[in-house]
């Protein structure tokens, strides 16, 4: 059984790295901002309180989290058998990750979302006992019925949601198929109700389910999304992502962005360590201020790109173009808490070797993001028979991933075309590529490697 115990939560540091300075006229600004928790259980605990530490460290005590793990038991789940002892096996795995005291509940997923363990709508303790009886009830577990993951989502949220005094609330969820029992827009009615209330992994078995689904939950629901070809692979996955998400020491955070009068922003995106866009998800926060969610955070880093876009101005002027704020929500509900800041610059100038250089970290990202997209494009292309299309983009794909070093994507490509020559993006389709190495790229192209610095 994992110990995961800790007594603080992390100390946090925002670090912004751009080019400020923009040409006559020029008015988007880039930036890479890089956010960082360090240090969780290296001081003694004290009681949260509603004043930001002047160190960016959030005080607190060891966090209380609740978990609720949704096994897909559908019809399909039984072929072949070892399927769902497989599930059966990874969630027991799981189970014993998690840390005593967290509360958790099991979920079987069918074309409706049923009990498992403890039932009558409450969340059990974990603990010898609990485990004991939670595995047992994972024994009497049996595949048949349909798949309607909007179901299982809705229980899983009444479940964390009826738990008092907790501060992470995590899900995980396992299908083995697609979401054929309810309608895509059940399914995104689902997720709107879930999103903020909880973060989620989700997982596919074997290469009968569909990427954008599962991707999809784990993008709205702030979770990871991947691949376990092989059934056998399960538990090791599964505890491996319940030894990740008993780590996470505080929820809720969130980037800040305020922009002066005239500045708006153009885009934020998740960019290490994968690909999230966070644009969308804005919620107003006070004049000329917006939040973006992150989540759950332990002791981690990520990047964010954020372009903002400023009024013209003569050359040699300057002026803030962004404050970039992380933000806790108060527990009282009081004013949130600033955990660290960073700014973002410009800087009118006629010096051109200055205003037409691309900040390094902002021009790595960049790529990374165009990655990310040709391998759909081209992974959309070979579905539809377009070879020559599908050709050009995993090409520019395999150039992409050399020029990056993004080693681990460069080897998934190379199981999809036969490389002739990275530098130059020059490639072959292979005539036969099986179906796990497809659905593995392209669950797993949204994962980014990080700059060089």
């Amino acid at each position: 059984m994992a110990n995961f115990s800790k007594s603080t939560v992390p100390r946090f540091s925002v670090e912004v790295y751009q080019n400020e300075f923009l040409p006559e006229g020029g008015r988007d600004v880039n930036a890479i901002v890089t956010v960082t928790s360090t240090g969780g259980g290296t001081a003694g605990g004290v009681p949260l309180t509603d004043a930001a530490p002047a160190s960016g460290r959030v005080a607190g005590r060891s966090p209380n989290a609740a978990v609720v793990l949704m096994v897909d038991c559908s019809g399909s789940m039984d072929h072949p058998p070892a399927k769902m002892r497989n599930a059966r096996d990874a969630t027991a795995a799981a189970i014993d990750a998690l840390r005593d005291g967290t509360r958790f509940a099991v979920v079987a997923g069918t074309h409706v979302a049923g009990e498992v363990y403890p039932g009558d709508g409450q969340l059990a303790t974990a603990g010898p006992r609990t485990r004991a009886r939670a595995k047992e009830a994972l024994r009497r577990l049996s595949a048949g019925g349909g798949t309607a993951v909007g179901t299982w989502l809705r229980l899983a949220d009444r479940l964390l949601g009826a738990a008092t005094g907790v501060d992470i609330r995590h899900g995980v969820l396992l299908t083995d198929g697609r979401n054929e029992h309810e309608t895509p827009e059940e399914l995104r009615a689902a997720l709107d109700s879930c999103a903020g209330r909880f973060t989620c992994d989700a997982r596919g078995v074997g290469t009968d389910w569909e990427v954008g689904e599962v991707t999809g939950i784990a993008s709205a629901l702030l979770g990871t999304a991947d691949i376990v070809a092989d059934p056998a692979g399960l538990a090791a996955d599964f505890t491996q992502m319940m030894e990740n998400a008993m780590g996470k020491e505080v929820a809720d955070v969130a980037l800040r962005l305020w922009t002066p009068v005239g500045a708006e922003i153009v885009f934020v995106k998740q960019v290490a360590p994968t690909m999230a866009e966070l644009t969308g998800r804005r919620t107003g926060a006070g004049p000329r201020v917006g939040d973006y969610p992150t989540g759950s955070w332990g002791d981690e880093s990520r990047d964010y790109h954020v372009c903002v876009r400023v009024p013209e101005a003569g050359i040699g002027q300057e002026m803030l173009a962004a404050r970039v704020s992380l933000i806790l929500p108060a527990p009282s509900g009081g004013a949130p808490r600033t955990l660290a800041q960073g700014l973002v610059r410009a800087v009118w100038t006629d010096d051109m070797a200055a205003s037409t250089s691309i900040n390094p970290q902002v021009a790595h990202y960049t790529g990374q993001a165009e990655l990310a997209q040709v391998i759909q494009q081209g992974l959309d292309a070979r579905k539809s028979g377009d070879f020559d299309g599908a050709t050009a983009k995993l090409g520019r794909a395999v150039q992409l991933a050399s020029v990056s070093g993004n080693a681990d994507t460069a080897k998934l490509l190379s199981k999809v075309v036969d490389v002739v020559d990275a530098a130059t993006g020059t490639v072959r389709l292979k005539a036969r590529v099986a179906e796990a190495d497809e659905m593995t790229l392209e669950t797993r192209s949204t994962k980014t490697v990080r700059v060089k610095r």
